[in-house]
């Protein structure tokens, strides 16, 4: 099986016909060799390849960033060092990249680019793509030292939103990837920054190589400049879609589920999130209806992870009830302020790029 086949087939491993009426009833059950066989580019990017990244020329450092992982991906599917070179231990050095910038430059399009030409040099099980998150589900799942072995017989091992905000999942991952450096897998990360932090720099690169200490100075920093190429840094704040027009909608596609808002968040509290992709199986179409501001934080993480694994698998979404204010009021002004704020804009971003989709889907 294929990334892109393997990829496919876990966001359809439950045929459409047979979706859920809703996600409230599912209890999704994951084993851990389903976490590590599920980490393949997600379904939004099967197609991603260097030659569709669309650089944008006001901003050379996207050329120059693609033109680099070109590079790297050569070295990573370059023959190891065999004779003479070999039996003195002259083992290479593996390649660490990181990718800093804001959201909607095409960090996640280049790292998937660069995972699927390891693939097709390496053949198939030679990258590992997940996100931090799904990294730091995989240790839970199987513990450190079983995590490691597993992942060490990759040649490449990605890493897309970096995420800097939890202290002890930061040091886990800074673990992580010491172990897998020191067995020679090459390592490449994404992470933000944020949409209006013109002025900081490379804040965010200084923060992630502070963080994974030991391994900093094995990284390249690649920054990525550019605008939201989705245009949506905070959403688009269209009208709500009708109740009625989201019912109508959901009857006439198969695979759709249909929740209350409330209803969804609650559940969300009982399923770990590491099950929220498998939640998602044979879904075609999300739509909710009640849907009002979170003003409850840990509430608002849960349902930031679940737009993540919605992105990762194209599944349209429709939003009914929330008011004039626009889908931005999902988060209090309080939150995107806050440490989290990162995950909201970005959450903010994919979801109205999935609410567009779904409109499309009605009358409206």
């Amino acid at each position: 099986m294929t990334a892109v086949q393997s990829s496919a087939h876990r966001a359809t491993s439950r045929d459409a016909d047979q979706a859920p009426g809703s996600l409230v009833s599912v209890r999704p059950s994951v084993s851990p060799r389903r976490l590590l066989t599920d980490l393949v580019p997600p379904r939004h990017f099967d197609g991603a390849r260097f030659a569709t990244y669309r650089a944008n020329p006001e901003h050379p450092s996207q050329a120059t960033t693609r033109a680099r992982l070109e590079e790297v991906a050569a070295t990573i599917a370059a023959p190891a060092p065999t004779g003479l070179r070999a039996l003195l231990g002259r083992r290479r050095t593996a390649p660490a990249v990181y990718m800093d910038g804001g959201f909607g430059v095409g960090k996640t399009h280049l790292l998937t680019s660069l995972a699927h030409a390891v693939t097709e040099a390496c053949g198939e099980g030679s990258a590992a793509y997940g996100t931090f998150v799904e990294y730091t589900n995989l240790v839970g799942a199987l513990g450190f030292l079983p995590t490691v072995d597993a992942l060490a017989t990759r040649r490449l091992v990605c890493i897309d939103e970096f995420e800097l905000d939890d202290p002890g999942d930061t040091v886990l991952m800074s673990r992580l990837l010491r172990e897998l450096a020191d067995r020679g897998v090459a390592l490449a990360a994404t992470s933000n920054t944020l949409p209006d932090a013109l002025g900081e720099g490379r804040f965010a690169a200084e923060d992630f190589l502070r963080e994974i200490q030991a391994l900093a100075e094995r990284f390249e920093v690649l920054r990525v400049d550019g605008e939201d190429y989705r245009h949506r840094s905070v959403v688009t704040d269209a009208d709500p879609v009708p109740g009625a027009a989201v019912r109508a909608a959901v009857e006439a596609r198969p695979g759709s589920v249909l929740d209350d808002f409330e209803d969804l968040l609650a559940h969300l509290a009982t399923v770990h999130p590491s099950r929220y992709g498998a939640l998602l199986d044979g879904v075609e179409l999300v739509a909710l209806t009640g849907v009002r501001p979170v003003t409850r934080q840990e509430v608002a993480l849960r349902f930031v992870v679940l737009v993540d694994r919605l992105y990762d698998r194209d599944v349209p979404v429709l939003l009914a009830g929330i008011d004039g204010s626009g889908q931005r009021a999902l988060f209090t002004d309080e939150m995107l302020r806050g440490g989290y704020r990162k995950k909201y804009f970005r959450a903010l971003s994919r979801l109205g790029a999935l609410a567009q989709e779904g409109r499309r889907l009605t009358d409206v």
